[in-house]
């Protein structure tokens, strides 16, 4: 088996990286607060100190951070997963950024002679522990045929989409409709709830009828309890429904959809609700209704 890196080890990160393990692949990780990763060490994974340590034992170097500015936290600089990367090395990008910022960073890796992949995902914690997480892969078919087995490993449904960059643009396709089903699967509890319907009562109708999705069935009960820990929460929904605005301008494609649940993320993070899963918009719509106070 190829020798495995890994740099990110937040919620989603850390869960793929025990999922290769499991599969009986050689990990090293590295994450920007290393107690948070000592359960993986336990498990087996290996500590790398810095991501261009990472990079340089691996054959193939995950991926996976918050942002665009965390991004380049991990790959630039003398310590940064780039300097580690060499001729015949495969790094793959699992993080949401722009399109553009993606293609720019796949020359940069094809400069030292590695290739690069874009592979962000669709699911959640619950959707990648159960082992169905779906994910999107840009880049080069041959290098993608190359470690498809290993992507597998982390999720079962992986499909090859286009170029670099063309992943990124299909997830932040793809969390456009999940943001949006969210709001207008919110607007249909509480429009019942005010009616007199109490919201358990309502949240089982919606999700038996023909509204329900695999991703309602998953997070629909969250407008009736809340997560402890946050799958996604609503800092990172509005970044990609940013994401989708820029593209739609950069495009040609209004979005109307997305601009007013972007308007209703900025309304959770004003009245402190950002690190709550972004299924916490039934909240924000909760209290304008005069329901929660």
């Amino acid at each position: 088996m190829a020798k495995l890196g890994f740099v990110g080890l937040g919620v989603m990160g850390s869960r793929m990286v025990n999922r290769l393990l499991n599969a009986g692949h050689t990990v090293t990780g590295y994450n920007r607060t290393r107690s948070k990763a000592q359960w993986l060490l336990d498990a087996g994974m290996h500590w790398g100190e810095t991501p261009r340590a990472v990079a340089e034992v691996a054959d193939v170097v995950f991926s996976m951070v918050t942002d665009t500015t965390a991004l380049r936290a991990v790959i630039a600089g003398p310590d940064g997963l780039v300097a580690g990367l060499g001729p015949g090395k495969i790094y793959v990008d699992m993080s949401t950024v722009s399109p553009g910022e993606s293609r720019e960073l796949a020359a940069r890796v094809a400069a030292k002679g590695a290739h690069m992949l874009d592979a962000p995902v669709s699911g959640s914690v619950s959707t990648l522990e159960q082992g169905k997480l779906s994910i999107m892969v840009g880049g080069d078919r041959t290098v993608f045929e190359t470690i498809k087995p290993i992507l597998e490993d982390i999720g079962p449904k992986v499909n090859h989409v286009g170029g670099n960059g063309q992943a990124v643009s299909m997830k932040i396709a793809t969390n456009v409709s999940v943001a949006v089903q969210m709001l207008a699967f919110s607007e249909g509890v509480l429009l019942a709830e005010k009616s007199g319907i109490p919201r358990k009562t309502a949240v089982e109708v919606l999700l038996n009828s023909v509204i329900a999705s695999p991703m309602l069935s998953y997070r629909g009960p969250f407008v009736l309890e809340m997560p402890g820990e946050a799958w996604f929460n609503a800092h990172m929904m509005q970044k990609d429904l940013l994401l989708a605005l820029e593209m739609g301008r950069q495009l040609g494609v209004p979005l109307p959809a997305t601009a007013v649940t972007n308007e209703v993320l900025t309304a959770a993070r004003a009245m402190r609700l950002g690190d709550q899963d972004f299924a916490v918009v039934v909240e924000v719509l909760a209290r304008l209704s005069g329901l929660n106070k």
